[in-house]
């Protein structure tokens, strides 16, 4: 681990400590972490609204749980594991009103439209790709290329060896690799 990895680890302990009581603080992990905590529900969701009140859950907790981190990992770690658990729940609870197809004709706002299709179509695509493998390894992937977790942090969040949390992220990319080489083959 670098030095600018560990100060920013160390930073946001001490941000965590501090948000206990100052709002300032919290603003500051959330300004950090938001990003992360975004891509990783809109990989999963594939849409802007539920992934944007899926991440205003996720940090409504956090601040009121802030006192339950105790350091013993990173923040990240920590936050995502909320994300992750928030992001169970809404699968959990929700009825399916429309295919998903429906969900990705939705305009993203302030986007221009041909980056809004490109978007569409990205994240189309990888939720068809991540849907067709495992989920232990597509959640992996998922935390580590959306989230931006480290194969350690990845093993706190979902309670694995780091040994395995690179395994199914080796697989799940390995997974990924046949089913693109497979679709550009047959496409012409």
């Amino acid at each position: 681990m670098n030095t600018q990895t560990q100060s920013r680890l160390t930073n946001d302990a001490v941000l965590a400590q501090q948000a206990r009581t100052d709002v300032d603080a919290f603003a500051e992990l959330y300004c950090r972490h938001v990003p992360r905590v975004y891509r990783y529900h809109m990989a999963h969701t594939g849409n802007v609204k539920d992934a944007e009140d899926l991440t205003s859950q996720t940090f409504i907790a956090a601040m009121e749980g802030i006192r339950s981190f105790r350091g013993d990992g990173s923040f990240a770690a920590w936050i995502m594991g909320i994300a992750v658990r928030k992001k169970a729940l809404f699968f959990r609870r929700r009825k399916p009103e429309a295919p998903l197809e429906a969900a990705l004709n939705v305009p993203t706002p302030g986007l221009p439209t041909d980056k809004a299709a490109l978007q569409h179509m990205q994240i189309e695509s990888v939720s068809r790709l991540l849907g067709q493998i495992s989920p232990d390894r597509g959640e992996a992937l998922v935390l580590v290329y959306f989230g931006g977790l480290t194969s350690l942090e990845v093993s706190l969040v979902t309670g694995k060896s780091e040994a395995a949390v690179k395994m199914l992220l080796s697989r799940g990319l390995k997974d990924l690799r046949e089913r693109t080489s497979l679709a550009l083959e047959v496409e012409p």
